[in-house]
């Protein structure tokens, strides 16, 4: 049952990186795109990495949103088209949602097999967790570190390149407001009882 999960699995991922680069419309290459993670995950999985699986998919599912947001952005989408054709892409959506159910099925059963035969679990053994943040942390510390210098001036480049000054938009300047005087902010009204301003 493992490897026929294995086997499936793989060609799930292979058949859906494929589309990613060969679809003409970007939000099936994007929906291709999460299969493919998606997958991904289901055979981290099947090797035993749990934790993995679930950073791919939190994290790598997450930031395709993100990116997908930012092209979108980028492009001025007009959303109102964009909703008119949400019935287009719904049995689109609908296939890949029955695709990862169907995965989900099959990891499952096949680590509930493996895991009634074979789980001896044992007292002081480090989870995963543990296991990748201890090569993490001391062994890769170098390469971790620049990976996240790296992400940091990807998400600053982004917010670059999708920062526009749109006209009669007010903005901040923090320079005019702490140079700001009492008399420029404040005015004395002398009311006389029973009056209003």
């Amino acid at each position: 049952m493992e490897a026929i999960a294995f086997y499936a699995l793989s060609a799930v991922v292979l058949l859906s990186a494929l589309c990613v680069i060969m679809a003409r419309n970007p939000v099936h290459s994007v929906l291709f795109l999460i299969l493919a993670f998606f997958t991904s995950a289901g055979l981290l999985i099947l090797i035993g990495a749990e934790f993995l699986a679930m950073l791919l998919v939190v994290v790598y599912v997450g930031a395709v949103a993100v990116l997908f947001l930012f092209v979108v952005m980028m492009l001025e989408v007009d959303f109102v088209e964009l909703k008119k054709q949400f019935l287009d892409y719904a049995p689109f959506g609908a296939i890949v949602a029955f695709v990862f159910f169907a995965e989900i099925a099959l990891v499952a059963g096949a680590m509930g097999l493996e895991r009634s035969e074979n789980f001896d679990p044992k007292p002081g053994a480090a989870s995963n967790v543990e296991a990748i943040g201890q090569v993490m942390y001391t062994q890769y510390l170098l390469l971790f570190q620049v990976s996240g210098i790296i992400l940091l001036i990807a998400m600053i480049g982004a917010i670059v390149l999708t920062l526009r000054h749109r006209p009669g938009v007010k903005r901040q300047d923090v320079s005019k407001q702490t140079g700001r005087k009492r008399e420029e902010g404040v005015e004395l009204k002398d009311v006389r009882p029973g009056q209003g301003i």
